[in-house]
């Protein structure tokens, strides 16, 4: 049985000012899908992934996720529906323990839990959601700094960090915008590695300038350029594309040989 796409757009643009950032994207995912996102600088990337979030709501055009309609919908309702997303810059609260950071999002998001006071109130500490928690630290490596300040933390543990927060929302579909960002060669292998061995679990679309570690994470690569995708499909064909190389690998030559 063919499955279905678990999101979609159709023709979403935005602008900013009278600037297009985003320009008629149709876009579409497969359930348990993954797909890289790569472009320039200033290709439009981010701000669609901010419109398949709903951080922005689009100009024009529609987002779908799972069949239906959500260009609407705000990011906290998205969350709970399994959209989840990690960002450019770490988002993580330095002046929390490091399982604290998780178990403050577990408890925000979860589907029983009841709006306004009884978030306040609820049982932060229950064996569940320290069972989430703590699953989440170890599939990222770094289950043994739980009680560490995270302003005590490496860059790079707060990337992973951050990722594990993500992870323990459990997401239906993950958005690792730049998950590499600042990194050492090392923790990008690190990093890379635990992404490979957990994204049979979702769907996921990642955005990534180090082209030549993500080529082996997908199964599809889709091309930004000025706002619009110009370019999708296997990783290798992409990359051959001569519009590809045109607009993108033209302009940063160096490039081209790390892929």
């Amino acid at each position: 049985m063919e499955k279905r796409n678990i999101i979609e757009t159709k023709g979403v643009t935005i602008q900013f000012n009278g600037l297009v950032a985003v320009n008629g994207v149709d876009f579409s995912m497969r359930e348990g899908e993954a797909v890289g996102i790569i472009g320039s600088n200033g290709a439009g990337k981010t701000t669609f992934f901010n419109l398949l979030t709903g951080m922005f709501p689009p100009t024009s055009g529609a987002v779908f996720y799972d069949g239906k309609e959500i260009t609407r919908v705000p990011p906290h309702k998205r969350v709970m529906m399994g959209m989840v997303r990690t960002f450019q810059l770490v988002s993580v609260f330095d002046s929390l323990t490091v399982v604290d950071n998780l178990i403050l999002s577990v408890m925000r998001f979860r589907e029983k839990q009841g709006p306004k006071g009884g978030f306040f109130f609820a049982d932060a500490r229950h064996p569940s959601v320290l069972k989430t928690c703590e699953e989440a630290l170890a599939t990222m490596g770094i289950e043994d700094k739980a009680n560490f300040m995270t302003s005590e933390l490496s860059y790079g543990d707060k990337r992973k960090l951050e990722i594990a927060v993500a992870l323990s929302l459990k997401p239906r579909i993950l958005l690792l915008d730049e998950p590499f960002a600042g990194l050492g060669d090392f923790e990008i292998e690190e990093v890379s590695s635990i992404i490979r061995k957990v994204k049979e679990s979702f769907s996921f679309i990642i955005i990534e300038h180090k082209i030549s570690r993500i080529v082996d994470l997908v199964q599809r690569l889709n091309v930004m350029h000025e706002g619009r995708l110009i370019a999708e499909g296997v990783p290798a064909e992409v990359l051959r594309n001569p519009l590809v190389r045109e607009v993108y690998w033209g302009k940063e030559e160096g490039l081209v040989c790390s892929v």
